[in-house]
């Protein structure tokens, strides 16, 4: 039987699977040796065998592989190794046909210690900050009275209990949702990640809680997850961080909205006191009514003010005043009138003496008489009339029309 051409295959030449499983495991082989790291998910020693299984967890995404190892090496490099683990190893890639299986084969393995998973830790928060991902501006502020609580907590644990039992106490009508999930081991991350963004995505959520009761360094890795605070910081609901702890901070404090310290300080972070609230509206109340009443005596106080005023406890005085002004300037008025009139009377009575004594009537009462022709000419000398000429005589009293007789 011939073999198939081992460069390429079609539809009418097929590999077979063996050559396909012998292509795959050629092509892993070429990866070399690696370092790894992940965390411990399970440990199984098989009786009579010298050959350990370890199954290793990312602890950030929900993804294992499979690696075998000999006694001696595992009990070299972690003779303590438990379940839930930190362990970096050097190992290398295999691919088992009869299986179809991909597993890796560790020369060595070394489990991460406290100093060396802090030292990571440093690392990533100083990375994170860089980043912008502490940055204080970059903090939301939680509702004043959320409507809905979404809770992230460890099934029946006491952080459930203490958030729960001190919000409702705070103020009994908050509803939550809560969500249980693992809080330590390979599968917190991976859960925690899953709950946050079901609670992100409800809108029913005002803000989120993550509670946790503290404990050891290693238990609190799954908080200081790399992908755990990248997602909490582009969740677009304000996120609490309710880990009890004292002395060591995991970076979810830094990377959460608001840190307490404790499930029961997030209890009094995220709603209000409804004691306080109503000694609150009670103190404000009594000051309105305080200020109000103050409003009120002043007003009072003023119109009283007003009222006490002579234009309005006696109206009529102002009239009384503008009568006995009107009364005194119509009698300067009366007065100036008779004394001009008076004046004016004795300024007629002599220009009238002065006419008269310049009137010729007055001139012709002494004596004299005015000689008029008839067509009334004034005869001023004796050479403008005739012999014959009639003319006029006009006397004191009365007149005489004669004749001339010679001129």
């Amino acid at each position: 039987m011939n073999e198939p051409d081992s460069t390429r295959s079609s539809a009418d030449e097929p590999w077979p699977v063996r050559v396909v499983s012998q292509k795959i495991g050629a092509w892993i082989g070429k990866l070399g040796w690696v370092w790894v790291d992940g965390q411990v998910a399970q440990i199984s020693r098989r009786p009579g065998s010298n050959v350990v299984f370890l199954t290793l967890r990312d602890p950030s995404a929900d993804l294992s592989l499979t690696v075998t190892t000999h006694h001696d090496v595992l009990h070299a490099g972690a003779p303590d190794l438990a379940e839930g683990a930190r362990v970096t190893l050097h190992a290398k890639p295999e691919f088992y046909p009869a299986r179809g299986t991909l597993s890796l084969r560790a020369d060595e393995i070394r489990q991460v210690g406290v100093g060396e998973l802090l030292a990571r830790l440093e690392k990533l928060k100083r990375l994170l900050s860089a980043e912008g991902l502490f940055a204080r501006e970059r903090k939301r502020r939680l509702p004043f009275l959320p409507g809905r609580v979404g809770l992230i907590t460890g099934r029946a644990s006491a952080a459930e209990r203490d958030v729960l039992m001190n919000t409702r106490r705070r103020w009994p009508s908050v509803d939550f949702r809560v969500i249980n999930v693992p809080v330590q081991g390979p599968t917190a991350v991976a859960q925690i990640l899953d709950a946050l963004k079901v609670l992100d995505n409800d809108d029913t959520i005002d803000v989120i809680v993550i509670a946790r009761g503290g404990g050891s360094v290693e238990d609190l890795l799954p908080f200081s997850d790399e992908a755990l605070c990248r997602a909490v910081f582009g969740a677009r609901t304000p996120v609490v961080s309710a880990i009890g702890h004292e002395t060591d901070a995991p970076l979810l404090d830094y990377v959460a909205d608001v840190r307490a310290s404790t499930p029961t300080d997030a209890a009094k972070r995220i709603v209000p006191d409804l004691a306080d609230e109503q000694r609150l509206i009670t103190h404000a109340r009594a000051r309105l009514d305080r200020a109000v009443i103050g409003m009120l005596d002043r007003e009072r106080q003023r119109i009283e003010a007003w009222r006490s005023r002579p234009v309005l406890a006696r109206p009529e005085v102002l009239i009384d005043q503008r009568a006995t002004e009107v009364t005194a300037l119509r009698d300067r008025a009366g007065r100036s009138l008779e004394h001009r009139l008076r004046r004016a009377d004795d300024a007629l009575e002599h220009t009238v003496a002065r006419l008269r004594a310049l009137s010729p009537a007055k001139t012709l009462e002494r004596g004299y008489a005015i000689v008029q022709r008839p067509d009334g000419h004034v005869v001023r000398a004796a050479d403008e009339v005739s012999p014959g000429d009639l003319l006029r005589i006009r006397l004191a009293e009365g007149e005489l029309r004669t004749a001339v007789m010679e001129s």
